[in-house]
């Protein structure tokens, strides 16, 4: 399977809280739900043609908590039947139990099993938020591609996705696209490690 992150993101790079005030809080966090006044029916869409590309999903622990409390009562989300049916993952060594079915608990060496998830037989096994866990397995080369969704607001606070001291990373642009809510939608695919140049006359 080709493993795919899908993230939301702030201008300054935040991807903690996008979907509400309460949804992360922890470290103090109280600029959530940045991201919904720009949601449309044209991203909507979209999502859901991205979700029918996957056939697996692979969470970190405080992302999955967190669905795995709402995505069994929202029965009229056009997208509900997919999310609470498709296999998932959860990367996690205090988890000992998972409600969400089917779920199955990563723990120990999680790039070395995630490696062998995507050694499976698959389309994509898709990374929703846990922006953590997709940083970690980024810095191990285990990224086929991500999809970044921007929205157009800085935040000043949050977790990034891309922080300071973290692994670098060669991108390439496969494509771009703006939806009516000002959302801007970049999916990239992984080239290894960056090149670099300098810049000059023969430029």
């Amino acid at each position: 399977m080709k493993l795919v992150v899908q993230e939301f993101l702030t201008l300054d790079g935040v991807a903690q809280g996008p979907g509400s005030p309460d949804e992360d809080p922890s470290d103090g966090f109280t600029r959530g739900g940045w991201f919904v006044p720009h949601l449309d029916e044209e991203f909507g869409r979209l999502a859901s043609t991205w979700l029918g590309e996957a056939d697996a999903l692979l969470f970190g622990r405080r992302t999955y908590q967190n669905f795995a409390r709402d995505w069994p009562q929202m029965t009229d989300h056009p997208n509900a039947r997919i999310m609470n049916s498709l296999p998932k993952y959860v990367a996690s060594n205090s988890l000992t139990e998972a409600e969400w079915h089917p779920t199955t608990i990563l723990s120990g060496d999680i790039p070395a099993q995630v490696a062998e998830l995507k050694r499976q037989p698959g389309r994509e096994l898709q990374i929703h938020g846990s922006a953590q866990l997709a940083q970690s397995l980024l810095a191990a080369g285990l990224i086929d591609a991500l999809r970044l969704v921007i929205a157009p607001v800085v935040v000043g606070q949050g977790r990034r996705l891309f922080p300071d001291g973290g692994a670098p990373a060669g991108l390439r642009l496969v494509s771009q696209q703006t939806t009516p809510g000002g959302l801007s939608v970049h999916t990239l695919e992984s080239t290894g490690l960056p090149e670099y140049g300098t810049y000059g006359a023969d430029a």
